[in-house]
């Protein structure tokens, strides 16, 4: 998927929705248990009542390694269930050699067919460049993160005469390992305060932005301080989503969560992107 596909579906759907996938099997409805493969089919009740409603989606795939082979034939099924038109992040936060990054690259992009992978970029460039080479696929790098940690490297200062963070040297850095066409970063919704630092070292990329929602993160203030003029986030939403209601009626509280967030979405959009 090119990144005009990407604003093409946003303006379609009048939305940046990704929903998170991170399917917890103890969370699962009861009534769902009984079920050939539980995760699977919350999964794709999930999917069939909020398709409309975001451009991606983004399975955090901890909660399907943790299953064991189980957990690896869920999650191929889900991606089957996925309509085409919708952006899929495998957010498996990978970063080794190259080696071995080539063969991640070759896990996510072929077998699976992800559209794009989290990378942690700690090892630099040689673990990073692998995941490059394939063709309309993504690269989203972690760059200024919303957990409490993440103020041990990427908030330190830079000890060179320059007034910067560490996270703003990985943005200077990687920007040239690709391009606004084949990376994107990741950009805690609690780090807001830092929004305009980051736009001002990369103004075309994407970002996909976690911590709206549970993690107490604003959605109105990242958009305006995040957005350009293709819209340039994808705001990312799971537990008040896909955890809206634990009982039969889960996938249609679902569909409410989503749609209440799609709807002050379009609202932003036109005042900041099509108004």
């Amino acid at each position: 998927m090119t990144r005009e596909q990407l604003f093409e579906q946003i303006l379609k759907k009048k939305s940046y929705l990704c929903v998170g996938l991170d399917t917890d099997p103890l969370k699962l409805p009861e009534h769902l248990l009984d079920t050939e493969d539980p995760v699977f089919e919350f999964n794709r009740q999930i999917v069939e009542a909020t398709a409309d409603l975001c451009v991606a989606y983004k399975p955090n795939i901890a909660f399907y390694e943790a299953q064991g082979p189980q957990g690896w034939v869920s999650l191929q099924k889900t991606l089957e269930v996925i309509p085409q038109e919708i952006f899929t992040i495998a957010d498996a936060k990978r970063g080794d050699i190259g080696n071995t990054s080539e063969l991640y690259a070759r896990a996510f992009f072929q077998q699976m067919s992800f559209d794009s992978v989290t990378i942690a970029p700690y090892m630099g460039a040689d673990s990073v460049k692998p995941f490059l080479t394939q063709e309309g696929k993504w690269v989203i790098l972690l760059a200024l993160t919303s957990n409490a940690g993440s103020q041990d490297f990427q908030m330190l200062r830079l000890h060179d005469g320059k007034e910067e963070y560490m996270f703003e040297q990985v943005l200077r850095t990687s920007a040239d390992w690709g391009t606004a066409e084949s990376m994107m970063y990741v950009v805690g919704a609690t780090r807001a305060d830092y929004v305009q630092r980051v736009r001002q070292i990369i103004p075309d990329h994407f970002l996909l932005v976690p911590g709206v929602g549970a993690q107490g993160g604003s959605l109105e203030e990242i958009s305006r301080l995040g957005m350009n003029q293709q819209c340039g986030l994808l705001v990312n939403s799971t537990r008040a989503i896909i955890y809206a209601s634990s009982g039969k009626d889960f996938a249609e509280k679902a569909r409410e969560a989503a749609l209440e967030v799609q709807r002050e979405m379009e609202g932003l959009l036109k005042e900041l992107v099509v108004g």
